[in-house]
């Protein structure tokens, strides 16, 4: 791919103020885009994110919205389209976790991370779709996850969340695709960021053990998936799930 395939190209990418959001904020600014960091609550680290965008060369804005809600979505989308530029990268990177076994699992902390992983996703890509289908073009990119595929004891909420985003890829894929718009997502194993720097030893090699390449992902590794699927080198590639997992789901 050339170094600047993204230039010129608006990048929105929920939950980029950390971790592989931030990576992903990145990699797009990387490539040319001018990259939105949104985030909730910590500003302070989207504004350093902008700032490692701007120090290689790319061009990047922060701003808040929560995207659990209709009407934060739908704000946040209108608020880069008409202060920013036309979305041209939707990147659906905002999630949480709450796990517990099913027995323990609260309402809240099911709804929780089905409203942020799940429904936020939808109400982005219901907020980009009709610009998107006016102007005829458009890339979206769902972090789904291993999870999401094969399953996890005491993750039921996070599980169903990442998979109904793999529902939700492929049946947009179908529905957008007459107007150029693609749709996939991304489903990473294990990564190094905060929560599997939590892990227990003893799980932590148990994940070595499973995974063909014997180490932990890097945000960057999902950074450059998405940068693939965000450019044209991705122009005939829609409906998919990338698998970012070191072989684990193999």
């Amino acid at each position: 791919m050339p170094d600047r395939e993204l230039d010129g190209r608006v990048a929105l990418v929920t939950g980029g103020s950390r971790g592989i959001g931030a990576a992903v904020c990145a990699e797009l600014g990387a490539a040319g885009a001018r990259v939105v960091v949104n985030y909730v609550r910590d500003a302070a680290a989207a504004e350093r994110v902008c700032d490692d965008v701007r120090a290689a060369g790319g061009e990047a804005v922060a701003l808040a919205g929560d995207v659990s809600t209709p009407a934060g979505a739908q704000a946040l989308v209108d608020g880069v389209e008409q202060d920013v530029g036309e979305i041209d990268v939707l990147v659906n990177n905002a999630g949480i976790t709450r796990d517990n076994l099913i027995m323990k699992l609260s309402e809240d902390d099911w709804r929780q991370v089905i409203d942020t992983n799940l429904a936020g996703a939808f109400f982005t890509c219901r907020a980009v779709a009709r610009p998107m289908l006016k102007r005829r073009r458009g890339a979206i990119v769902n972090m789904s996850s291993v999870v999401g595929v094969h399953g996890n004891p005491g993750q039921t909420n996070y599980a169903a969340s990442k998979a109904g985003l793999i529902g939700l890829t492929k049946a947009l894929a179908k529905e957008l695709g007459g107007r150029g718009i693609r749709v996939n997502a991304i489903a990473p194993g294990y990564i190094e960021t905060e929560l599997t720097d939590a892990l227990p030893e003893e799980a932590r090699a148990e994940i070595l053990r499973s995974t063909p390449l014997r180490r932990l992902g890097r945000p960057a590794d999902v950074a450059a998936a998405v940068r693939f699927l965000a450019s044209d080198a991705a122009a005939f590639v829609t409906g998919d799930v990338l698998a970012v997992d070191g072989g684990l789901g193999a």
